[in-house]
């Protein structure tokens, strides 16, 4: 991971649904007599910024400045959260209405929640044609626009908007909620939940149409990027023009996912605003949402945290050796977030022989990381005969990582690679010998993503099977 950009002289604005998250605390030792719930001796009440709120103090968190623009009532909730907003140094440009104020009560013993109460009332009637004037009054000096849409009725009137911000040239970032994304139509950016993107675009069997219906959407609502948030399976992203990328989880322990949406979609816009390519954006947003969820309640990311976590992992040429699908799934995101190209080629490589050093040599010298595939044993067996392979996959797979082309060595048990290239999806796809490109496994996924596939030559006179038929006379 690359180190954090300097964020400070970025300008964001955060315009949403701003909302009260108040929590009690205290002990609990016993049952209510009156019903069986447990009675909390309340100790302690703390005040925080919610919705967002929480994604402009995330922001601020990262030494942004920052601008938050919203509706609330005129009361002490509306007081309480500008205190909140102002203390973390974010600008508190919120429109009052005749409102009450949103307030999320939780109820907390024992590092657990045990009771939320919701105080509130729908903010549309609001929404209207002099609040979409007042917004747009601090779109013009922002570097990046997030929209937090908490479904609370303040982004009534969001399509105006994010027009507004289109024809501003801003880029535009989105936190998604409920079945009408046709109103974001033209952010440069939509960040939803898995429930959040089936319930617009249905349901999926596995990764390839998932990515197939995400890319859809992207397409239809003309947007440049969708991340998807996947809890524990990570993030994925959707890019135009680009092979999806896949982030793993990176929490060691989860204890609250309060908030973890806004902290995503925060550090990506303090990232992009930085002027990080959007991929590596997305990978620290990552690492952001796995300290975050170690937290108690709605909290937020601190650069110090981010740079000890990127700082406890290791870079993809420090993982390199073989490795696993997933682990490679995890190396391959790590690279292109890097800007780097993965070349990917595949075969048995039993009995190595000079044609296929000079055939690596060359696979290598057409990207950043050369990832080999390598038939297990049986898939051999398979192709080959009964008497191969000579050697085992894992000792196999140990001669290609002590070359110096080959980075990584994963073993595939099918007769072909084609799932695991479309899992992986390589920037270049690399075969050996006389095929046209159209025999190759996995062209299409890899050709349908915008990535190359190559055709090299073997050197002639050697092969595995003229060198057994060798030792064999």
């Amino acid at each position: 991971m690359s180190a954090l950009p300097d964020m400070s002289a970025s300008n964001v604005t955060v315009i949403g649904d701003v909302m009260l998250d108040r929590f009690w605390t205290g002990a609990t030792r016993r049952m209510s007599p009156e019903a069986p719930v447990p009675v909390v001796n309340v100790s302690s009440q703390e005040d925080r910024a919610g919705g967002a709120g929480n994604v402009a103090v995330n922001l601020a968190q990262l030494g942004l400045t920052v601008s938050l623009v919203g509706l609330c009532g005129d009361d002490e909730h509306a007081r309480a959260l500008r205190s909140c907003v102002e203390e973390a140094g974010v600008r508190w440009n919120v429109m009052p209405c005749a409102a009450d104020t949103i307030v999320k009560l939780r109820v907390l013993s024992r590092n657990q929640q045990l009771l939320r109460m919701d105080f509130e009332e729908s903010l549309s009637p609001h929404a209207n044609d002099l609040f979409v004037g007042f917004a747009a009054q601090h779109l013009i000096d922002a570097d990046l626009i997030v929209f937090s849409d908490y479904a609370k009725g303040s982004l009534a009137l969001i399509e105006s908007l994010i027009a507004r911000c289109r024809s501003l040239g801003k880029t535009t970032l989105v936190d998604p909620k409920g079945h009408e994304f046709e109103r974001y139509r033209g952010a440069t950016v939509l960040t939803p939940n898995l429930t959040e993107l089936e319930a617009v675009v249905g349901p999926w069997q596995d990764e390839a149409t998932l990515v197939e219906k995400a890319e859809a959407l992207r397409s239809t609502l003309e947007l440049e990027a969708v991340l998807v948030t996947r809890s524990e399976a990570g993030m994925t992203l959707i890019q135009s023009g680009a092979a999806p990328q896949h982030f793993a989880a990176s929490a060691q322990e989860v204890f609250d996912v309060t908030g973890a949406g806004d902290t995503v979609i925060a550090t990506l816009a303090g990232c992009l605003s930085a002027g990080l390519p959007m991929a590596e954006s997305a990978r620290i947003a990552n690492r952001a949402a796995g300290v975050v969820v170690a937290k108690l309640g709605t909290a937020s990311v601190s650069p110090q945290e981010l740079t000890e976590v990127a700082d406890a992992l290791p870079s993809a040429r420090e993982r390199q050796g073989v490795v696993s699908a997933s682990e490679m799934l995890d190396v391959v995101a790590d690279a292109r977030g890097k800007g780097q190209r993965v070349v990917m080629t595949n075969g048995c490589f039993d009995l190595l022989h000079p044609g296929h050093i000079a055939y690596l040599e060359q696979a290598a010298t057409l990207g950043d990381l050369l990832v080999v595939a390598v038939n297990d044993d049986d898939s051999v067996r398979r192709l080959k005969g009964d008497t191969r392979p000579v050697n085992a996959v894992a000792d196999r797979m140990a001669v290609l990582v002590g070359l110096a082309s080959v980075d990584y060595a994963l073993p595939f048990s099918e007769d072909t690679p084609a799932k695991l290239i479309e899992a992986l999806a390589p920037d270049v796809l690399v075969k050996g010998g006389d095929y046209v490109v159209e025999e190759i496994a996995g062209h299409e996924s890899v050709m349908a993503r915008g990535g190359e596939v190559v055709v090299l030559d073997f050197l002639e006179g050697h092969s595995t099977s003229s060198l057994i038929e060798r030792l064999n006379d």
